[in-house]
């Protein structure tokens, strides 16, 4: 495959782990090769220690995952002085998702990743649904929105990257709002709001009741949103939501994304990002012949 040009950021090959569901990228060591990924989005990292949401924190749905992490990261100190030096060691873009509960928030992590070693891009997550301030806050409004962006994109030279939601009436509204206020591209969908009852109680599942869905289920309205961003402004799209094999990554690039990023697949699978990348590299050798009867993971 040919590497991929993202505004400034060029990726070996079009296949990412996204945020969220491949940690620091060490955890994932022992089971895949993080050398052949296009691209590594780390965990949401905000300028604090957060332990995140009491448990439970993921209930599992038919083709899907409920799940209500809330940001646990070790905060920005320990990110720069332990996790990205071991990141950057495997030699592939590393995306770091910048996380906050405020404008102010956003824009000091920001700034502090501008000038660290090994950061390729910022992906500004403004579409979690599993925090009570900040997150989606900003990302279900497109002057909020626009507003975290132009603050982010004044400190930092990085590929700015903005992660919208799909919990919005018209996704198309913010990816013009965030490219107006200097994102170089786009990445879609986050999570799903929805909900896990427990029967025997009648209460629900998650201490905040809602979580974020992902996983097969949720492919079809990630295709359509992709599809109406695609269309909808000029940057360059990272589609995601769904994906588990070639063959979903393939639907994604017709919908318009120039680059995919695997998420829930790898909690079934770890090497699931390199199984997408190895039926992409068959497709392109031997043709769409090559992922006929292609298994899920």
């Amino acid at each position: 495959m040919k590497p991929v040009r993202l505004a400034g950021l060029t990726l070996p090959n079009p296949v990412l782990a996204a945020s969220g569901t491949f940690g620091f990228g060490e955890e994932y060591a022992p089971w895949t090769a993080l050398s052949r990924l296009g691209g590594i989005v780390t965990k949401s990292v905000t300028w604090d220690p957060l332990e995140g949401n009491p448990p439970p924190r993921v209930v599992e749905t038919p083709a899907g995952l409920l799940n209500s992490i809330g940001w646990q990261n070790p905060g920005l100190a320990v990110f720069l002085r332990e996790k990205l030096p071991r990141l950057a060691a495997y030699g592939v873009p590393i995306i770091v998702n910048v996380a906050g509960f405020s404008l102010e928030d956003y824009v000091r992590v920001a700034a502090r990743l501008d000038d660290a070693p090994g950061v390729a891009a910022l992906e500004l997550n403004i579409s979690c649904p599993n925090v009570d301030e900040g997150g989606m806050a900003f990302g279900t409004d497109p002057r909020q929105a626009g507003l975290v962006t132009a603050a982010v994109r004044r400190v930092t030279r990085l590929t700015l990257v903005v992660k919208l939601s799909p919990n919005v009436t018209d996704i198309a509204v913010m990816a013009r709002a965030v490219a107006e206020a200097g994102a170089d591209a786009v990445s879609l969908i986050n999570t799903l709001v929805g909900m896990a009852m427990d029967w025997r109680t009648g209460r629900p599942i998650f201490q905040r009741v809602v979580a974020g869905l992902s996983g097969p289920a949720v492919k079809p309205v990630a295709l359509y949103q992709v599809w109406q961003v695609a269309r909808a402004v000029t940057l360059p799209v990272i589609g995601m939501g769904g994906i588990t094999t070639a063959r979903d990554a393939l639907e994604f690039f017709a919908a318009g994304a120039a680059a995919v990023a695997v998420g829930t697949a790898n909690f079934r699978r770890p090497d699931a990002c390199l199984r997408v990348i190895e039926g992409l590299e068959r497709y392109d050798a031997e043709g769409p012949q090559a992922l006929e009867g292609e298994e899920e993971p």
